[in-house]
């Protein structure tokens, strides 16, 4: 990244703001705001997250946020109700409480003598549903939003649910805000109430998981706040981003199609990481397309910032399988709309242990059918549902994995194939259980044997045709079922084959059903499609359409300890105990424009035994310090979740720390049907 030192205009930054809400709750912002002759108002554009404006993420606002002040803009970075130095308590994400906060920051932001009226929106994953949630409200003074890796739809493709089965991310998100909602505020910055504030974080503290778990249907808790209920409740221009890593890419185009608004899209090779800071690279100058967009919406600029596609995507080309990667060889493409009509589907039928063309089928034995009863180990190298690019989090090697699935593939291919879209497998089948799930997955295969995922879907079959009344499955009888798989834009060279691999587990990404169940594939009507963009058809933008990812340098950051990154699967043939285990460590680091230092420190474990589906368990367990002279406080959180055929069980602790001495601790042990999950 390019470190900016000349902005258009001077800046100026307050560094605790606080936004009073008519509940008599005060949530802190911080300010950044252009020095302008006589004090000019000007537009405003706001954040608003929970992660600890102060410290956590002071580094990366301090990339961005003077950037865009720098061009113009009041920018107003908030921490939600019940986080950083904001009072109150945060109960669940996106409450409704949460977004009337939001509607009344924009109302405060607005009315104060440095803005002209108009506000937009931007974030990332929360920030990023925060803006589009608020937006579907209409506040008066919102013209525009900036969102990056977000959903339309909180049942569809969140961390929680996907196709109906649940992911560990459920477990694993539940246990990050376990941490994050129970962490002090800042005594410099609140004074002695510091400990006030912070017990009645605790006291309010529980697992949000059991809350989650109690959801396992796409009931009116999932629908609350999901565009996708009324996509024209939107009414303000959007520009959308994700990454084909990300577990989030599935909505900017499904915002494309289903809203009538101005809007564009843009989906990188990058995880979970904002596109001028992306990884795997290629990053892109995102901050100066945001300017750009902010310029036209709030300022009235006529800048042709609409014009040219709707969607701007990188084709990935053909990489080996590799848990990480520092870039993803590609190109930049562009469709003019959404759905487009460049994108064919083309059907392919599959035969025996073969994906075939609809002409070679006919030529072909009907009525054959295939069983599969996955082991438990199918999923130990799938990588996270959204990776951060923290290695090593992306899926590796196939070749193990198809081991225990029921494989399907070309043969070699004869020229290139590219695929830029959601593709998808329909299905005939019979189960031997009630509850039983299919997770389908596509990978590339080198000639020398190598796998590397594209992509996959999973179903749980009782949601085969409704996530809101599922149904279960009558074992023994042949249903119809589609698996949709997660959108992706992905080359394959001549020479190599596409793969269709079916299990019927895939843990820990996926948490199994309640029994091991085996699964029939009737061959008749069986077919994968594939969302194909002919080669000849133009790339539709030029390859320098981006400039090079720039922002403004942040303040210093001393690190006092390593990080650690680690994913460890282990496994033991004496009592056939298997294990994942995760490590996300930030290390120890003072932030030397305010001297606090933090340390951060999550673990995962994931534990199964031979196929026992009575002995899986999951934890997330997170340890947060935060400290400088005369302040030192710790808050650890535990939670356990495991299951029976019909339950949940979930035991978690929470304990907090001041000056090494215990001065809170609570446990949880509750239990929840598992209704079909």
């Amino acid at each position: 990244m390019r470190f900016v030192e000349q902005l258009p205009y001077e800046t100026e930054v307050e560094d605790h703001v606080t936004i009073p809400m008519a509940d008599g709750v005060r949530l802190s912002a911080r300010i950044w705001r252009p020095v302008l002759p006589d004090g000019e108002p000007v537009p405003a554009v706001v954040e608003y997250i929970p992660y600890r404006k102060n410290d956590l993420t002071s580094t990366r606002d301090a990339i961005h946020h003077p950037y865009i002040a720098g061009h113009g803009y009041a920018c107003v970075r908030v921490d939600l109700r019940g986080t950083g130095e904001s009072e109150g308590v945060l109960l669940d994400e996106y409450l409704e409480q949460e977004q009337r906060d939001a509607e009344e920051v924009l109302a405060w932001v607005a009315a104060q003598p440095w803005c002209d009226g108009n506000t937009g929106m931007m974030g990332i994953s929360w920030g990023a549903f925060a803006a589009l949630q608020t937006a579907a409200r209409r506040p008066p003074s919102l013209k525009a939003i900036v969102i990056a890796s977000f959903t339309d739809n909180r049942y569809a493709d969140d961390m929680h649910y996907l196709g109906g089965a649940m992911l560990s991310d459920n477990l694993a998100e539940a246990g990050t805000m376990f941490a994050y909602a129970t962490c002090p505020p800042d005594p410099e910055v609140v004074g002695e109430r510091w400990r006030d504030m912070w017990r009645e974080r605790l006291e309010a503290a529980r697992p949000w998981v059991l809350e989650w778990l109690r959801h396992p249907h796409r009931d009116a808790y999932w629908q609350h706040a999901s565009l996708s209920e009324d996509y024209a409740q939107l009414q303000c221009p959007v520009l959308a981003s994700s990454g084909w890593a990300d577990g989030y890419s599935n909505a900017v185009t499904r915002l494309l199609a289903g809203v009538d608004v101005p809007r564009k899209g843009l989906i990188g090779p990058w995880s979970h990481k904002l596109p001028h800071l992306g990884e795997p690279g290629p990053a892109i100058g995102y901050l100066q397309e945001v300017v750009k967009w902010w310029d036209h919406w709030l300022k009235g600029v006529d800048n042709g910032v609409m014009e040219g596609p709707m969607l701007r995507t990188w084709m990935q080309e053909s990489v080996p399988p590799s848990t990480s990667y520092e870039e993803r060889p590609g190109r930049w493409v562009a469709e003019p709309s959404w759905p487009s009509p460049q994108i064919k589907e083309v059907v392919h039928p599959l035969r025996g242990a073969t994906i075939v063309t609809a002409d070679e089928e006919e030529a072909l034995p009907r009525g054959r059918t295939r069983t599969v009863r996955s082991p438990l180990s199918v999923g130990q190298f799938a990588g996270k549902w959204a990776s951060y690019n923290a290695p090593p989090d992306l899926p590796y090697d196939q070749r193990e994995e198809d081991g225990g699935s029921l494989v399907f593939e070309t043969e070699p291919l004869a020229e290139r194939v590219e695929i830029l879209g959601s593709p998808s497998v329909d299905l005939e089948v019979s189960a031997s259980a009630p509850v039983a799930q299919v997770t389908a997955r596509i990978s590339d295969v080198a000639p020398d044997g190598r796998a590397t995922r594209v992509t996959y879907g999973v179903l749980n079959l009782t949601h085969r045709e409704s996530d809101e009344h599922p149904e279960p499955l009558e074992p023994g009888r042949r249903y119809r079922a589609r698996i949709t798989l997660n959108g992706v834009a992905q080359a394959f060279p001549p020479g190599h084959r596409v793969r269709l691999s079916l299990s019927t587990s895939y843990w820990p990404l996926v948490w199994p059903a309640p029994e091991p169940a085996l699964l029939t594939v009737h061959e008749d009507g069986a077919a994968l499609t594939l969302p194909v963009r002919p080669t000849e058809e133009p790339d539709g933008m030029p390859q320098a359409s981006f400039g090079e990812p720039e922002g403004c340098r942040p303040p210093p950051v001393t690190r006092l300890t390593e990080p650690e990154q680690a994913w460890n699967v282990s496994r033991s043939l004496v009592d056939y105990h298997s294990a994942l285990d995760i490590v996300k460590d930030r290390g120890r680091q003072r932030y030397e424009d305010n001297g606090i230092e933090v340390g951060l420190r999550a673990c995962e474990r994931y534990t199964s035994v031979a196929d026992d589906f009575a002995s899986l368990s999951g934890r997330s367990a997170w340890t947060m310090t935060f400290s400088r002279p005369g302040w030192d406080v710790r808050v650890e959180t535990s939670t356990v979740l495991t299951s029976s055929a019909d339950t949940f069980t979930v035991d978690a602790t929470l304990d907090g720390y001041e000056d090494g001495r215990r001065v809170f601790s609570r446990t949880w042990n509750e239990t929840v049907p598992r209704n079909l999950a």
